[in-house]
């Protein structure tokens, strides 16, 4: 007998069981956090999950692999520089894997995009006082422009060569920058329906022998929250993370999605992992899925169904797709995750 294709655990909100009441969070851990409710989701997920990839770079992908199979076929393919390399990261029908590249890399791409933004940043300020001196003074612009010359050393020749350096090594020495990770950060299993975090700590057996532990627990035992903290002007910031409600497992989703200043990133963030967990609905309807879909049972008999174009994004043009991204923001903006019953409740007692 055919083994079914989803586990037991696999989460469907109509099979959620009752669990015990929930553990009493300290303040620390309640202070400027809000519990997102269970349930009633919409069709959204953060815009740039729909950006990237495009349907523009489907098709480049799509054009790439034809001609890698064509050189392969007659033994004139040449591989690309850390091709096959693996980087931890899995985005498909069953698994939801995220990983980060290694400090090492990230050193390099913040000396680049640091180096950039800082030196734009201070030329653009040092032209405006510039121009309003010159407007303002008596001096010549040949004596302002030598008076400023100490400025210039100070404020934008650092950023400038780290810009400079940042950008030599990422586009012409990839291995002194790009090194990947460890391994993954979390992953969410639609087949299992189960949560893992990896565990490098994992009782000092990593340093021993680099075994990575796996903290799982069911995706209906952790309860979703929107942080908010200060960025460096004061302005409050949201981030979404999970919390299992009986451990202590947290997952922060800050790296995935930048902190925003509205709630409604957040919170379709937390709709998109509901709905990529849901069994008994098809996977998200986004680019990167697409290729997916007749591979997981109950997207694929969805799509049947329905009549779903199986080349809809890949084959969308442009103008089109743009229409789609503005359509997005539109209802991640008008998104009612606040004014949501928690569907929880019926199975679990809260006791903060």
């Amino acid at each position: 007998m055919d083994q079914p294709y989803y586990a037991r655990t696999a989460y469907n909100p109509a099979t959620v069981p009752n669990q015990p009441t929930s553990v009493e969070r300290s303040w620390i851990k309640r202070f400027a956090k809000v519990r997102l409710p269970w349930g009633n989701t919409q069709e959204v997920a953060p815009e740039s999950f729909l950006n990237d990839p495009s349907p523009k770079s489907l098709r480049h992908l799509e054009a790439f692999q034809k001609e890698r199979e064509e050189k392969l076929a007659n033994g004139t393919y040449v591989p690309a520089p850390f091709e096959g390399v693996e980087l931890h990261n899995k985005y498909d029908h069953e698994r939801f894997r995220y990983a980060l590249l290694s400090k090492r890399s990230h050193f390099w791409l913040y000396m680049l995009g640091g180096g950039r933004f800082i030196f734009l940043l201070s030329a653009f300020i040092l032209s405006i006082m510039y121009i309003a001196e010159l407007i303002d003074t008596d001096e010549s612009w040949v004596e302002l422009s030598i008076s400023y010359l100490p400025t210039l050393y100070i404020l934008i020749a650092p950023p400038l060569v780290c810009w400079l350096i940042g950008a030599l090594v990422i586009h012409y020495f990839p291995r002194l920058w790009f090194k990947p990770s460890r391994g993954p950060l979390w992953e969410f299993n639609r087949r299992t329906g189960l949560v893992t975090v990896f565990d490098y700590d994992n009782n000092g057996e990593y340093k021993k022998n680099g075994t990575i532990g796996e903290i799982t627990a069911p995706f209906y035992e952790f309860d979703a929250y929107i942080a908010t903290s200060p960025d460096r002007q004061g302005l409050p910031m949201n981030m979404l993370y999970l919390a299992h409600r009986y451990r202590d497992i947290v997952i922060n989703f800050g790296s995935l999605v930048a902190p925003d200043r509205c709630p409604q990133l957040p919170c379709a963030l937390w709709d998109f992992l509901q709905n990529y967990m849901d069994t008994s609905r098809p996977l998200p309807d986004l680019p990167s899925y697409e290729q997916y879909r007749p591979l997981d049972p109950v997207t694929a008999e969805h799509d049947r169904r329905t009549g779903r174009d199986p080349r809809y994004w890949i084959d969308m043009d442009d103008e089109t797709f743009k229409g789609k991204v503005k359509d997005m923001l539109k209802r991640i903006d008008a998104i009612d995750t606040m004014s949501r019953p928690n569907l929880m409740l019926k199975h679990v007692t809260y006791v903060d």
